[in-house]
């Protein structure tokens, strides 16, 4: 259960990436294989089928490893992979680099090659990937990140990112830039933030901090103070401080703020309202404030994300 396209991609990028090298007149550098614990892989309910170039036995050894997307249910397609994890782990040994793309990262974790480092996989999983894997640190809205030759990716197309930053790593910056152009991808992209919609966490069972919870995306619009939702709760400040980012992975006020981020993000895609006017109407009154926590938070300020987004709205 992988996706295809996060399959094809990789090859794709490599091999076109050896034939600039020969047009310019150079070695290919890549041996590219497919390589699987069967022959012949069926994906996407037997729509496709992918032939592999090697079993697992048979690559003794390698340089890089590239982990393709998961897709359905992932707990089950962990299951159905779980051949490949003994492999990775000893070809990691042995000195292999290991590359997840966007959700792959829950099978680069499961290896345990991740536990103490920060990863990156696509933003809307990223709830159930704490919950699985708690002792890896997931990065929200990185685009990549590297650590001890560990690779991975943000979601969805973010992995071509990952792809040409692999390419300049192991050729040069002149053949990235070549194949970011003939890709068409925007080279150095560092965050997917612009693309997150905040889903609050509630997988949790503390019904105080749920409660809170719903209050809070029910009056994004008002000043809402921490004092005022540990006295609705009936909770102490401090317990309820340490209760809710326990629960949520978020502190009190930065959930606060992401929910009226989130708010003023649907306003700018939908409405004709200047910027005063959607800031006004999620609760802020500083301008400069609401100007840096929805950069911070979406990494594009308000009249990019607007224009970005909203090809009816008023300059």
């Amino acid at each position: 259960m992988a996706v295809v396209e996060a399959i094809a991609d990789p090859r794709y990028m490599f091999t076109a990436v050896n034939q600039f090298l020969e047009s310019a007149g150079k070695p290919a550098l890549f041996n590219v294989q497919l390589v699987g614990a069967k022959k012949e892989v069926k994906l996407e309910g037997q729509l496709f089928s992918v032939h592999t170039d090697a079993l697992l036995n048979e690559v003794k050894e390698t340089d890089l490893i590239f982990i393709p997307a998961l897709g359905g249910d992932l707990k089950k397609a962990i299951e159905l992979n779980q051949a490949m994890v003994p492999w990775i782990i000893a070809q990691h040994k042995r000195g292999a680099e290991v590359a997840s793309l966007c959700i792959g990262a829950f099978l680069l974790a499961d290896t345990g090659l991740l536990d103490g480092k920060k990863c990156s996989t696509h933003w809307g999983f990223g709830n159930l990937f704490r919950q699985m894997y708690p002792a890896v640190e997931l990065v929200d809205g990185s685009i990549v990140t590297e650590e001890q030759g560990i690779y991975s990716s943000g979601g969805a197309n973010s992995y071509w990112n990952l792809l040409v930053y692999l390419v300049e790593k192991f050729t040069d910056r002149a053949t990235a830039i070549l194949a970011a152009k003939y890709f068409a991808i925007e080279i150095d992209r560092e965050s997917q933030n612009a693309f997150m919609m905040f889903k609050g966490q509630r997988s949790h069972e503390d019904e105080g901090i749920k409660k809170a919870q719903n209050f809070i995306e029910e009056n994004f619009q008002d000043k809402i103070s921490v004092d005022q939702l540990a006295d609705q709760c009936a909770i102490g400040r401090r317990s309820f401080e340490r209760r809710f980012k326990k629960a949520t992975n978020n502190t009190v006020v930065e959930y606060i703020q992401r929910v009226k981020m989130e708010a003023a993000k649907r306003s700018f895609e939908s409405s004709r309202k200047n910027i005063n006017e959607v800031m006004f109407d999620v609760g802020y009154t500083d301008t400069k404030a609401f100007r840096t926590i929805f950069k911070k938070i979406t990494g594009l300020t308000p009249i990019e994300y607007r224009n970005k987004y909203n090809k009816q709205a008023v300059l």
